[in-house]
């Protein structure tokens, strides 16, 4: 998986970046927060990135930061929201005036972004509102080893719950591979996988 790009801007558009990577130039899909940090054309640029498979075709969406990024992921888990909603979320208003409304449940400021209904505004907030929370804490948490461990539960369980498992079922599986495992540097792979293998037998 494409999980970053670096190189030099070659085109930029509010919507869409062309990066070339030692010659080979990568379409990415961006929001608007994403533009507004980019630098000028030739200049280095790079993006946190996430590839999303359809079908019908592969689309890379990059990101300034991780926090974008996170909250992007975040976005396309919900019912209904699909990545050019996500983007286009995230074009509409600044990260942290989203999460302050989903954590305050305001409804009434959610249906202000361009594409947002009141039904949609409503799931955000049920759906999103504890992990918004959890993210909040893990942000205000000093840089520790403890501090990467949650971040890798939080996209574990993120990872899980996209694949259809319950959030009780994923935060369980994780927990009992953490409690097993003796190894310090498991990786963010090797914990999804193993976490998959106990919410399956369940």
């Amino acid at each position: 998986m494409i999980a970053s790009l670096s190189g030099i801007l070659r085109i930029k558009t509010p919507t869409e970046v062309l990066i070339d990577v030692n010659g080979i130039g990568y379409a990415v899909i961006i929001p608007l927060s994403t533009y507004e940090k980019l630098g000028e054309l030739n200049s280095p640029a790079t993006l946190l990135t996430h590839l999303h498979v359809r079908e019908d075709a592969l689309q890379l969406f990059g990101f300034a930061t991780e926090e974008e990024r996170f909250l992007f992921k975040l976005l396309i888990s919900v019912n209904g929201i699909g990545p050019k909603i996500a983007q286009g979320i995230l074009s509409g208003i600044s990260v942290s005036d989203l999460k302050a409304h989903i954590a305050k449940e305001n409804v009434a400021a959610l249906t202000t972004i361009p594409g947002v209904g009141r039904k949609t505004a409503e799931r955000l907030i049920i759906e999103l509102r504890d992990k918004i929370g959890k993210l909040e804490q893990i942000l205000q948490m000093p840089a520790t080893g403890k501090n990467q461990q949650a971040e890798m539960r939080l996209e574990a369980l993120l990872a899980l719950t996209s694949l259809g498992y319950n959030r009780p079922a994923a935060e369980k599986a994780i927990r009992q591979v953490l409690s097993e495992s003796a190894d310090a540097s498991l990786s963010l792979q090797e914990l999804i996988k193993r976490a998959l293998r106990y919410a399956s037998s369940k």
